[in-house]
């Protein structure tokens, strides 16, 4: 087992493994025990009471960060005609010409996110084995199909994740920067949780909530109590 850093090992200690946080604690002691050069993504993980093997209890969904992710993102657009100015003039980054569409069958992956208008469906289906495996793929559930470009390429840019339950029933999801706080990673944590609570399956039984951990990259584990949001 690597020896640990005493930085390191300072930041453990400011973390009671027996204690279960409120969220706003949670969120300072992951900011202050930061002790990296670089600014750590802040990342929420939460494990709910459902079985994602049955459809009815599949958790899914989008929420746009109020504070967004503190990053840039890059987005690629699928359109034509018209509507490659539109994506253009909203900020994307890249439209899938026939040479991008080339150069991501070769490897790149210069961008984040992908959009495509329904049209262009057809190209991108062609893409599905490169796309899918690395979260890419456009998706109408996640508003990432669709003919009002502006709307979504302004979503994805402003901070708009999209998840969705693991086998083991977990929800992991980033949702900011060291650098935004407490109070600013706090409002971005409490709109995901509020986002989770509203998706509660009608099959799930039992606890719904049933841990909820906050961590930096580079950070430990922190307990949140689930009895402290809203359920």
């Amino acid at each position: 087992m690597p020896k640990r850093s005493k930085k390191h090992n300072e930041a453990l200690s400011k973390v009671d493994r027996m204690v279960q946080y409120g969220p706003k604690d949670a969120l300072e002691i992951a900011v202050s025990s930061s002790y990296v050069k670089f600014d750590e993504t802040v990342d929420v993980a939460v494990r709910l009471g459902v079985d994602p093997r049955h459809a009815d209890q599949m958790v899914r969904g989008t929420v746009v960060l109020p504070n967004g992710l503190g990053k840039e993102v890059k987005v690629l657009v699928f359109a034509k005609g018209e509507k490659e100015q539109e994506a253009l003039d909203a900020g994307a980054d890249f439209i899938a010409t026939d040479e991008i569409v080339e150069k991501i069958k070769d490897g790149w992956f210069g961008f984040d996110k992908a959009i495509a208008t329904p049209d262009m469906m057809g190209t991108v289906g062609k893409l599905g084995r490169i796309l899918g495996p690395r979260g890419l793929m456009p998706n109408a559930k996640t508003g990432t199909v669709t003919f009002e470009l502006a709307k979504a390429i302004n979503e994805v840019k402003a901070g708009k994740i999209d998840f969705r339950v693991e086998k083991a029933g977990i929800v992991h999801v980033p949702v900011g920067k060291v650098s935004f706080g407490a109070e600013k990673l706090l409002e971005n944590v409490t709109v995901f949780l509020d986002k989770i609570v509203s998706l509660k399956p009608a099959a799930s039984k039992g606890t719904y909530l049933k841990s909820i951990c906050v961590s930096s990259t580079m950070g430990p584990g922190i307990k949140v109590d689930p009895l402290l949001i809203n359920s």
